[in-house]
């Protein structure tokens, strides 16, 4: 088995190399965005063209920050289960299958 370390450092592991599946709930909505930005983007000119271009932007940004921390969040959780798992053995009750050492 690899160093997933060593795997992520050198660029072979990229979670995401994904693309959406044709005809998923998804694509339709990014046809409809894209459809409906770039009707946008031909009807609307001077300040209510420049609000949209800046609305469109923002939302990026903040859809970007959203991602990266419910990512950031995502992997601590990931990374609390693994200690548990392995790490932290406190329980109510004392393993009979296993000696204590005091």
């Amino acid at each position: 088995m690899k160093n997933i370390i060593e795997e992520l450092f050198y660029g072979n592991i990229d979670p995401q190399a994904r693309a959406v599946k044709r005809g998923s709930c998804i694509q339709k909505q990014m046809t409809i965005l894209a459809n409906s930005e770039s009707l946008l983007n031909d009807k609307l000119s001077g300040e209510e063209k420049k609000a949209f271009t800046a609305f469109v932007d923002a939302s990026s940004i903040i859809l970007g920050k959203s991602e990266l921390d419910s990512f950031i969040v995502g992997f601590r959780l990931g990374a609390r289960f693994v200690y548990d798992t392995f790490v932290d053995n406190k329980t109510l009750y004392r393993n009979l299958l296993v000696e204590e050492s005091e």
